[in-house]
C-alpha cells in the first residue's frame, strides 16, 4: 500500500500540467492526461462520487454523507508553475524521482501532494465502506497558479446547489520545521486568512536609439530609479491580531530573553512589528505588505537603447491594508510622472476566518498526528483558490498536513521541490482522520 500511494503521486507529478495566463500556451493535452490518470489511479472515487467538471479541467466531487447540514470542502489544485530550465535541479523537474526518501519534482508540495493525499484517503475509506458523517466535497482547480476562474466556477456551482460549507480546507500552512529563530518545535501553521494579491506594471517610454550615442536618464534608468524607490520604501509594518495570537502560542517555546515579550504581544505591537521585519523574509512577510519586482523588459538587443522599459511588481496585501492604500503608496514613493503605473491584477486581503470549534477540529487532528508541533493560526502570504470560498463560508482554513524543512519550503516555485515519503504518507493518514472525525 505504501509503494502504491507513492507511485500514484509520482504518476501525477510526471504530467507537466503547467498553467499560463495566456490560454493558447496551455498544454491542454497534459491536463487531459492528468484527469485520465486520476481516473485510473482512484477508480472507487470516480465510480461512487458524483463528479462535476468546472472550468476547463477543474473537478468538483460530491460524496454524500449521513447528513448535509455541515458540508465540508477539501481543496487542492492540479496545475503547477513553469520550470526554469536554467535552474540547478538535482533531479528532473517532472521526473518524480524517488531519492533519499523523498519524491522530487514540480508539484510535489504545490500542490499534487495534497491532491494525491486527499484522493488516497477517500479511496481507502470507500474501500472499507465508510460513509462520512457529513457531505464531503472535493474541489480541485486547474488554474490556481494564474489566479484563474475554475475555483470561482466551483463556488458558483455550490451556490446553485444551495450548499454553504461548514468547513473549507485548502493548501497553505504546513508542519514547518525551522520556522522561527530560536523556536525548536515545528510549527503547525493553519492559515485563517491570506494576503491579497495585487500586481502593477511600471512603464517608461522614450525615444530609444543606437547604444553608441546614449542620452542621460533614458527609460531603463528611470525605471531602475522607480524600482529602487519602491524597494527602499516599504509599507509601514503592523501586526494583525492573528499574528499576535500566533506569538502568544509560540512564546513558551521561544528563547528565555524574548519569551516574556512574545507573551505580551498584544501590548507591544510596534516592537513586535519591528522584531518580525528584522527576523528574515518569512517573518517579515507576516508584518507588512510586500513588494516583489518579478518581471523586467527593456531592449531586445544589446546595441539598442530601449524605447520602453517595463517592470512587473507583485504585491501581497496584509490584512489591515487595502489595495487603495498600496497604490497610493506606490505612486507616492515613485514620484515620477514619466513612470506610468498600471494595475494588472487587484485583490484585497481575504476576510479573517473565525477561530472557534471548527478550527478546533482541524487543530485537534493536527495535534493528534503531529504531537511535537505547536498548532497556531496564522496569516498566509501566498494566495490560494480558497479565498473565493470566503463568500459562502466563514471557516476557510489553509493547511497542508506535511512536515516541511526550511529547505523544502524554499523549493516551492523554485528548484528542487520535493516531498518526503514519510511526510506524504502521514498526510494521507491525516486527511483520513479528519474525514472520520466529522461531526454528526
Amino acid at each position: 500500500m505504501t509503494d502504491r500511494a507513492v507511485a500514484k503521486l509520482q504518476a501525477l507529478v510526471r504530467i507537466p500540467t503547467v498553467s499560463d495566463r495566456d490560454a493558447s500556451r496551455v498544454d491542454t493535452a497534459a491536463f487531459d492526461r492528468l484527469l485520465d490518470e486520476l481516473r485510473s489511479q482512484f477508480p472507487l472515487l470516480h465510480q461512487r462520487l458524483e463528479l462535476t467538471r468546472v472550468g476547463t479541467h477543474g473537478l468538483l466531487f460530491h460524496w454524500s454523507g449521513r447528513a448535509a447540514d455541515k458540508p465540508v470542502v477539501l481543496m487542492a489544485h492540479l496545475d503547477v508553475v513553469s520550470v526554469d530550465e536554467s535552474a540547478p535541479w538535482q533531479h528532473p523537474a517532472f521526473g518524480a524521482d524517488l531519492v533519499d526518501g523523498a519524491i522530487w519534482g514540480r508539484g510535489t508540495l504545490d500542490d499534487k501532494g495534497c491532491v494525491t493525499a486527499i484522493c488516497e484517503a477517500v479511496e481507502r475509506l470507500l474501500a472499507t465502506g465508510h460513509l462520512p458523517a457529513q457531505d464531503v466535497w472535493l474541489s480541485f482547480g486547474c488554474d490556481e497558479e494564474v489566479s484563474g476562474t475554475s475555483a470561482v466556477a466551483a463556488v458558483d456551482e455550490l451556490v446553485r446547489r444551495g450548499v454553504r460549507p461548514w468547513l473549507v480546507l485548502d493548501e497553505g500552512g504546513a508542519v514547518a520545521h525551522e520556522a522561527f529563530p530560536g523556536v525548536q518545535p515545528p510549527v503547525a501553521a493553519i492559515g485563517v486568512a491570506e494576503k491579497g494579491t495585487t500586481s502593477v506594471e511600471l512603464r517608461v517610454e522614450g525615444r530609444g536609439g543606437h547604444a553608441s550615442t546614449p542620452t542621460r536618464n533614458g527609460p531603463t534608468v528611470q525605471l531602475a530609479r522607480a524600482i529602487l524607490r519602491i524597494d527602499r520604501s516599504p509599507m509601514p509594518a503592523h501586526v494583525p491580531e492573528t499574528t499576535v495570537e500566533m506569538m502568544r502560542r509560540l512564546a513558551p517555546h521561544m528563547p528565555l530573553p524574548v519569551r516574556p515579550l512574545a507573551g505580551r504581544a498584544d501590548r507591544i505591537k510596534p516592537l513586535l512589528a519591528r522584531a518580525l521585519t528584522s527576523a528574515g523574509a518569512e517573518a517579515a512577510a507576516m508584518a507588512r505588505t510586500t513588494f516583489a519586482v518579478t518581471t523586467l523588459e527593456g531592449s531586445p538587443a544589446l546595441n539598442v537603447i530601449a524605447s520602453s522599459a517595463t517592470a512587473g511588481v507583485n504585491i501581497r496585501v496584509l490584512p489591515g491594508d487595502t489595495v487603495d492604500d498600496v497604490l497610493a503608496h506606490v505612486r507616492k514613493v515613485v514620484d515620477d510622472p514619466a513612470v506610468r503605473i498600471t494595475v494588472i491584477e487587484r485583490g484585497e486581503a481575504s476576510p479573517v476566518s473565525v477561530v472557534d470549534e471548527v478550527f478546533g477540529l482541524v487543530a485537534d487532528v493536527v495535534a493528534d498526528h503531529f504531537p511535537d508541533a505547536v498548532v497556531t493560526p496564522y496569516v498566509q502570504a501566498g494566495a490560494t483558490d480558497s479565498r473565493h470560498f470566503a463568500r459562502i463560508c466563514e471557516h476557510v482554513y489553509r493547511f497542508a498536513p506535511f512536515r516541511m524543512e526550511a529547505a523544502q519550503r524554499r523549493g516551492v516555485h523554485s528548484y528542487d521541490e520535493n516531498l518526503g515519503v514519510e511526510a506524504f504518507l502521514a498526510g494521507i493518514d491525516w486527511y483520513q482522520a479528519l474525514i472520520e472525525r466529522l461531526p454528526e
